[in-house]
């Protein structure tokens, strides 16, 4: 998987051009949304000195700007429009991002959002006393040891952000691919699995908040879809993994 590049230009922009300058910057923006080879981006303005811009690019690869963007139409029109400026700027160099990132507590994470251990153990004891009951995946769940359920609550309780505590006791992702392995997962069978989640949710009281069960969704059909895979016959496990980490409106990437 090709690893993004993060461009930064700074400009010093004096006070009296900064109106056209942020109005070149909105038509030049235009271009940038049409680039195949563009992430996002995103200009700042310096808070102490507002003379201070700084312009933020995630391109998909170094080369991919270099040899993609600037080689097409778009880089024409996008040039004409900062073309004044350029005589402005005092750094512009590609940047790779580190192992060093992470969030801050000023964003709950998922687990603590939707009630932490005891929301995500009342979840699981609601989704597995259905799919006792469901004709369809029962016959998955046959013989199902008595304290599965607490082990899914660990995990997805570590997924959304919570203590590693499935890590701990049980293992990282490939353990928990591993259980798929041979299953023979129906489309059917993955479908009714996320339905009824979602109802277990509802029976647990779990936030019912779009942005919270928007984010909770994606990961029951993200998951669900690998499950479906690694249950096929064609299946190879992956390497030993972390538990992937959910977070509010985005997926991890998956490194097969």
């Amino acid at each position: 998987m090709t690893v993004s590049t993060v461009e930064y230009i700074r400009y010093r922009i004096p006070e009296e051009r900064s109106a056209e300058f942020l109005a070149a910057y909105t038509r030049a923006s235009v271009q940038l949304a049409a680039a195949p080879q563009c992430v996002d981006y995103e200009l700042a303005r310096c808070e102490e000195d507002f003379e201070h811009y700084v312009l933020r690019i995630t391109w998909t690869s170094t080369e991919d700007h270099i040899e993609g963007f600037r080689a097409s139409e778009l880089f024409q029109d996008f040039l004409a429009e900062i073309r004044p400026y350029i005589p402005n700027i005092e750094e512009m160099r590609h940047y790779k991002p580190t192992s060093v990132r992470g969030q801050g507590a000023s964003v709950p994470t998922l687990y603590a959002w939707a009630g932490g251990a005891e929301a995500f153990a009342r979840l699981t004891e609601a989704f597995y006393d259905k799919v006792l009951e469901d004709d369809l995946l029962a016959p998955l769940f046959a013989g199902l040891a008595p304290e599965h359920a607490a082990h899914v609550a660990l995990w997805l309780g570590e997924v959304f952000g919570g203590p590693p505590a499935y890590s701990e006791t049980q293992g990282g992702h490939g353990h928990m691919v591993a259980k798929h392995l041979g299953k023979g997962i129906t489309e059917p069978q993955r479908r009714r699995w996320v339905n009824l989640l979602q109802d277990a949710a509802d029976d647990a009281g779990l936030p019912t908040d779009a942005e919270f069960r928007s984010a909770f969704l994606a990961y029951a059909e993200w998951g669900t879809r690998l499950a479906v895979y690694f249950s096929g016959p064609d299946a190879t496990p992956p390497a030993e993994q972390p538990v992937p980490k959910w977070t509010w409106g985005a997926a991890p990437p998956y490194r097969p």
